[in-house]
C-alpha cells in the first residue's frame, strides 16, 4: 500500500479558479473505503475536464509502482483500487486505452495545454511518494516554461543513479582495463585531456569534474543518446546539479542543489523552478565520442577515469543499457517522432547562436569523413575520424557539438535542419 498521507494528501489545498476541483478529491478515488471512493468519484465527475486525466495516470503509475509485489494476489485490495482508477479515467473520457499508460499520455499531450490550477502542487504530492524530496521541485504555484504533464517520473529516487564527484582518474598507460575498441568520451580544454569511458559513465550519467583548470558537468542522457560536458555557471552564478529522478520528452531532467529548480538536460536551460523564467544557459565544451585507442593516441597525455569509483556496478563494456541500446523502441513516451531515421540513430548535432539547429547522420559523416555544409550563411566543415570522433569548424575555428539519438533531438527541437 502507499503511505497513508498519500490517500489524505492534499487535504488543505484550496481551490483557486472556478470550477477546478480540491486535489483531495483525486487522491480519495484510491480510499479503500468503497462510500469514500465513490463521493469522490461523484464530486469529481461534476467538474471533469479531459485534462485531468494525465493526472490520474501519473497516480496510475506511481500506485502500479508501489503496489507491484500485490497485483500477484488476484483478489488484492490494490488491484480493485487500480481497475476502478482505470475505469473512472476511462468513463470520463471515453477512450478505451485501458491499462497502456503510454497511450493515455500519448492522448492527453494531444490535448491544449489546461492543467489544473495546482497541477505543480499535485505532482509534489503524487512523486513524494517514490521520494519526499521530489516535492521540492514543484512547491505550490512553481515557474514553468515547459507542459508540466509531459514531466513524468524516470523509475529512480532523487540521485538514484549517482553523480561521480571528483572521480579517480589514471594516466593512460595505466588504464588495463580498457581495450582500443571501447568506447569514450573525449574532451580536451587548456591542453587538459580527459576520457569518460561510456562504460563506467553509462551507470551514473553525470561526473562532476575539473578540466584545464575549470569545473565542468558532464551530463550523460543515456535515453536520449547524449553527452554534454556543461560548465557550470551562469548568470554569475556557479551551480551544483544532480539527477532529479524526472524526465522532460524521455530525457533527464538534472536539479541544482542551490535553488533546487530543474534543468533540460539538452537545452542546458532551467525549465521547472525559482529559475525557470531567469535567462540562463549553459556554455558547453567540444566532446567527441571515439574509440580508447584512437583517443590515447591523438592524446597520449590522457588521463581516464578509474574503475575505482566508490559504487559497485559492472562496468563491463556494454553492461550499462544493454537491453535498451539493443532495440529500437523507447522506454518512455515522447510526444513527437519523426520517421526519417530510426528513433536512436546517432546524428552530430550543431547549435550555432541566431541560426536553426542543425543535425547530420553520423552514417552519412562516417561515409564522408571531410563533410562541408553552409549552414543559414555559416560555412561549417565537419571532419570525422576512422573511430567516428567527428569535429566541427565554422571559418577554421571550432564549434562545440555533441551527439544525440534522433528521436531524443527532434521531440525538443521540431525545427532542426536534418542532413541524412
Amino acid at each position: 500500500m502507499l503511505r497513508r498521507d498519500f490517500v489524505g494528501a492534499g487535504l488543505t489545498s484550496l481551490q483557486t479558479a472556478a470550477m477546478a476541483p480540491p486535489l483531495d478529491l483525486f487522491f480519495r478515488l484510491l480510499s479503500l473505503n468503497g462510500d469514500e471512493a465513490k463521493a469522490a468519484s461523484r464530486a469529481l465527475t461534476a467538474l471533469w475536464r479531459d485534462s485531468y486525466a494525465i493526472m490520474l495516470v501519473e497516480l496510475l503509475r506511481i500506485y502500479e509502482a508501489k503496489n507491484a509485489t500485490r497485483y500477484a494476489d488476484p483478489v488484492s485490495p490494490a488491484r480493485a483500487v487500480h481497475a476502478r482508477l482505470q475505469d473512472f479515467v476511462g468513463a470520463r473520457t471515453g477512450k478505451g486505452f485501458g491499462p497502456d499508460l503510454r497511450a493515455w499520455s500519448r492522448w492527453a499531450w494531444s490535448l491544449p495545454y489546461d492543467p489544473h490550477p495546482n497541477y505543480a502542487e499535485y505532482k509534489g504530492q503524487v512523486y513524494s511518494n517514490v521520494d519526499p524530496r521530489m516535492q521540492q521541485f514543484f512547491p505550490p504555484g512553481v515557474q514553468s516554461t515547459i507542459r508540466l504533464d509531459q514531466v513524468e517520473w524516470g523509475g529512480v529516487p532523487v540521485n538514484g543513479i549517482p553523480p561521480l564527484v571528483n572521480p579517480k582518474t589514471l594516466p593512460a598507460a595505466e588504464a588495463s582495463y580498457l581495450k582500443d575498441s571501447h568506447a569514450v568520451f573525449g574532451i580536451a580544454l587548456a591542453g587538459e585531456a580527459r576520457a569518460y569511458p561510456k562504460r563506467i559513465l553509462g551507470w551514473h550519467e553525470m561526473a562532476r569534474d575539473r578540466i584545464g583548470g575549470r569545473d565542468i558537468a558532464v551530463v550523460y542522457c543515456t535515453l536520449c543518446g547524449t553527452v554534454i560536458p556543461y560548465f557550470p555557471a551562469a548568470g554569475g552564478r556557479a551551480f551544483t546539479f544532480g539527477t532529479s529522478g524526472m524526465l522532460y520528452e524521455s530525457s533527464k531532467l538534472m536539479f541544482d542543489e542551490e535553488t533546487k529548480s530543474l534543468w533540460s538536460t539538452l537545452q542546458g536551460k532551467p525549465v521547472i523552478g525559482a529559475l525557470a523564467r531567469a535567462p540562463l544557459e549553459l556554455a558547453f565544451a567540444p566532446v567527441v565520442t571515439t574509440k580508447w585507442g584512437e583517443w590515447r593516441r591523438e592524446h597520449p597525455n590522457t588521463t581516464v577515469l578509474s574503475l575505482d569509483t566508490g559504487h559497485s556496478r559492472d562496468y563491463g563494456e556494454g553492461a550499462a543499457y544493454r537491453e535498451y541500446f539493443g532495440t529500437d523502441e523507447l522506454m518512455f513516451e515522447v510526444s513527437r517522432r519523426d520517421s526519417r531515421l530510426r528513433n536512436k540513430e546517432e546524428v552530430l548535432v550543431v547549435r550555432l547562436a541566431g541560426k536553426k539547429p542543425l543535425a547530420i547522420s553520423t552514417r552519412l559523416l562516417q561515409s564522408k569523413r571531410g563533410y562541408n555544409y553552409n549552414h543559414e550563411g555559416v560555412p561549417l566543415t565537419i571532419q570525422t575520424s576512422a573511430a567516428g570522433a567527428n569535429r566541427v569548424f565554422a571559418n577554421g575555428q571550432p564549434v562545440a557539438s555533441h551527439r544525440a539519438f534522433w528521436f531524443g533531438w527532434y521531440s525538443q527541437y521540431p525545427d532542426t535542419v536534418l542532413l541524412k
